[in-house]
């Protein structure tokens, strides 16, 4: 099919397929990002035209990354802001699915959250932080199998697992995340910051630490939510993975182009943004708050206001 280059916000390519010299130019000249994924979903490469944004905004955003202060407050904010989404995505289902959920587990869980949530706010040092933040995953996804409805037996969680994903759930939330990484990364070039340096995630050769830091705030709201929307309307079912002879699971051909449909409507849906207050397409939340971030290290703003799902 042909589709008008300015409709596109990136291109992305599963195995080895070829990408010609003129449409990666296409593509380059017109702002779309070329991702290139290994069958498995693994990232290989992006290929983005040159670099644009103001040199003063990211001298701030180095020095920053150097001052101890400034590294520890934003990194409580990224945090902060990941650990409340969690909280509010269980009560959610608590509220929507009491009869089939474990009440006092669930329960249990929320109350954890608040916990490492408070230490978060009281963390004197990035490694207090993380500690805090491993805490709070190992809480909230223990109860990532009580917001599975259907299908159980076929879709068992038992924590995230990355490389490589030994079960369904964990081969669905590794892809997810890769695409919200490549938006998140997008979105923080598009405002003139560097994607690579980051305040949470240290720097390390060839690792987009500052994406990291702030997709942080949209993992559970963007790629868990849309995981178990797909398993939960049985959009995905259990033939649509493989079992590799590893164990690996990887999703198939057709799995990824359902994940992937899933995943641009649900980026078209609206939502109020709590600071802004205003309506958005959830898709341009990333955009948003990578907005946020440079206008608090240019000085417009007074604090960074993390993305709280109300």
């Amino acid at each position: 099919m042909q589709v008008p280059i300015l409709n596109l916000e990136s291109v992305i390519v599963f195995g080895y397929t070829g990408v010609s010299p003129d449409a990666m130019q296409l593509c380059i000249e017109n702002n779309v990002s070329l991702v290139i994924l290994s069958p498995y979903g693994q990232f290989k490469a992006r290929v983005t035209g040159e670099t644009k944004g103001n040199v003063h905004l990211r001298r701030t955003q180095y020095r920053w990354s150097d001052n101890d202060e400034k590294t520890l407050s934003l990194a409580q904010r990224f945090l902060f802001a990941k650990i409340a989404n969690a909280k509010t995505s269980i009560q959610r289902t608590l509220r929507d699915y009491p009869d089939r959920v474990e009440k006092d587990q669930v329960k249990s869980v929320i109350s954890m959250l608040d916990r490492q949530i408070r230490e978060v706010r009281n963390s004197k040092s990035l490694d207090q932080l993380r500690g805090a933040e491993g805490l709070a995953a190992r809480h909230y996804f223990s109860v990532i199998p009580e917001q599975v409805l259907v299908n159980k037996e076929s879709f068992p969680f038992p924590g995230r697992v990355k490389r490589p994903p030994t079960d369904r759930i964990n081969a669905l939330l590794s892809f997810l995340y890769t695409l919200l990484a490549n938006d998140v990364t997008h979105a923080l070039e598009s405002v003139g910051l560097d994607p690579q340096v980051g305040f949470l995630h240290r720097d390390r050769s060839g690792r987009n630490s500052l994406a990291l830091d702030l997709m942080e705030e949209f993992r559970v709201y963007l790629a868990d939510r849309t995981a178990l929307t797909l398993i939960n309307r049985q959009q995905l079912s259990p033939d649509d993975f493989i079992q590799k002879e590893s164990g690996a699971f990887i999703l198939t051909d057709d799995a990824r182009k359902t994940v992937l449909t899933e995943w641009q409507k649900r980026k078209r849906d609206e939502i109020h943004h709590p600071f802004l207050d205003e309506k958005i397409a959830i898709g341009l939340l990333p955009y948003a708050q990578a907005m946020l971030l440079a206008r608090y290290m240019r000085g417009d703003l007074d604090d960074y206001p993390p993305f709280f799902w109300k």
